[in-house]
């Protein structure tokens, strides 16, 4: 295995933005170069170990599932070689790790689509019988299925602070309403295509996050990473039962280690800096995103 990367340092290219796993870098006028470091973060903070293979893992199974939900709406992948435009001494920072994209015009607002009540869905609903203002029947358990998935859209946040659950009517403020019904509409039909798709391997798409912009001509586009686990909740279906969270094929491992993590004495409080990750923990993560890619792709 290559070492881990956790920032990349791309020097051939103008840095655009650097989040919380992915650097991207202008290529040209119209095109970016998405590289996907090992970083992970848990509660919004970046851990300071990489997790080795994980940049590689998440490109990957993004291209997987970009494939799987071809011809439902276009996405931003230009099909030009990553490798094509840094320099020789740059490659092993961007081999098997990046797409290569156009750029677009990105939507302000996250397409969350739920399948099942999980996270902050479920707080929403046991206040008050709805999420992101869709009423749902009474009775509804933690990780029960829905009668259908809904859209419950987000607002992005700036790194560090927490996305802002919204209603349909607010999505509709902030991207118009014609275009908050062709979000809506495609995200669960991407949403639904996935976990049908999912279930026949044993998995459980619980929820998943969308991302969307507009090329030069307006047209909506599938952007960003597309359901890995860093962006969707996978429970093992074997191991489903409602009434509460099944184990998942994501960061869950890592977030049990780090609500039982002490720093200096004290239990640590969710802000920077995180406590050091010992390598159990480093390897059991690891093992977690390798098992959802191959229980996928098998």
């Amino acid at each position: 295995m290559t070492a881990a990367l956790h920032t990349s340092s791309i020097t051939s290219l103008p840095l655009i933005a650097r989040g919380k796993v992915r650097e991207n870098y202008a290529v040209g006028e119209d095109r970016i170069l998405m590289i996907a470091s090992d970083r992970i973060s848990a509660f919004d903070v970046i851990m300071s170990e990489p997790i080795p293979g994980k940049g590689a893992l998440l490109t990957k199974m993004a291209l997987f599932w970009f494939d799987k939900l071809d011809g439902i709406v276009p996405n931003h992948l230009t099909g030009d070689d990553p490798l094509s435009v840094v320099s020789d001494a740059e490659k092993d920072q961007v081999r098997d790790r990046a797409m290569l994209v156009k750029r677009l015009k990105p939507l302000p607002i996250e397409a969350v689509v739920r399948g099942y009540l999980a996270g902050s869905g479920w707080s929403e609903y046991k206040a008050g019988g709805k999420v992101c203002g869709v009423e749902l029947p009474a009775g509804l358990q933690n990780a029960s299925k829905l009668p259908q998935p809904i859209f419950t859209p987000a607002t992005k946040a700036e790194m560090g602070d927490h996305d802002e659950n919204i209603d349909f009517e607010r999505c509709a403020q902030i991207i118009g309403r014609e275009l908050a019904e062709q979000v809506r509409d495609i995200a669960i039909r991407l949403y639904q295509r996935a976990a049908d798709y999912a279930l026949t391997k044993g998995i459980i798409i619980a929820d998943t996050k969308f991302e969307f912009g507009l090329d030069a001509d307006g047209t909506l586009t599938l952007m960003d990473e597309v359901l890995t686990p860093d962006s969707s909740r996978y429970w093992p279906a074997e191991s489903y039962a409602v009434g509460s969270n099944p184990p998942s094929y994501d960061k869950q491992f890592l977030r049990d280690w780090l609500e039982q993590a002490t720093v200096d004495g004290q239990p640590w409080g969710k802000v920077a800096p995180a406590p050091t990750l010992p390598a159990d923990v480093i390897a059991n993560t690891a093992a977690k995103y390798q098992e959802a890619l191959d229980r996928l792709t098998r």
